[in-house]
């Protein structure tokens, strides 16, 4: 089972769950990238998150893969079937929309504010708009990044330019 997903199911963040666990941020960073985690760590997790060990042990175990009845598994209901590689996708955009979304609520408050300190200090001058400006150019980049990127030079526009290029039709 996934750690970041039962990170997520319990709202934790990478820090809360270090904390928790007693691993540092970095180790959680690296579990829930796939990388191979060491016993005693995979042991915490499971504690913490009071589930068996082998759901969370990252190497498949080393049985006979002879199919008993007993072992021959039900087919379960209808569900759109989600690979890896596709959570992985979805757990990467959300953390790109995340960000935008940190940066625009950063960005609000600091353009407002440096809108009032120049009308304050020199409602002649007026340099903040430009300021704010240049501001507003980087959330339009992250945000086209963030919401365009599939669509602009995402994997559909490389592969009609493949196509494009290797004279096969659409």
């Amino acid at each position: 089972m996934s750690i970041q997903k039962l990170r997520l199911k319990r709202g934790w963040s990478q820090q809360q769950l270090a904390d928790v666990s007693g691993l540092s941020v970095r180790t959680i960073q690296r579990l829930e990238n796939g990388l191979p985690a060491s016993t005693e760590s995979l042991k915490s997790l499971a504690a913490v998150f009071e589930v068996e060990f082998s759901t969370l042990n990252q190497e498949p175990p080393m049985t006979d893969t002879t199919p008993t009845p007993a072992s021959i598994p039900t087919p379960a209901p209808a569900v759109h079937p989600v690979s890896a590689k596709e959570e992985q996708a979805a757990f990467r955009h959300v953390r790109r929309l995340r960000g935008f979304y940190a940066h625009l609520f950063q960005t609000i408050p600091v353009a407002l504010m440096l809108l009032v300190l120049n009308y304050w200090v020199s409602p002649h001058r007026l340099w903040a708009p430009w300021v704010v400006l240049f501001m507003g150019f980087g959330l339009l980049v992250h945000g086209t990044w963030v919401f365009a990127s599939d669509t602009l030079f995402g994997p559909k526009w490389e592969l009609r330019q493949i196509e494009k290029r290797l004279g096969r039709p659409l």
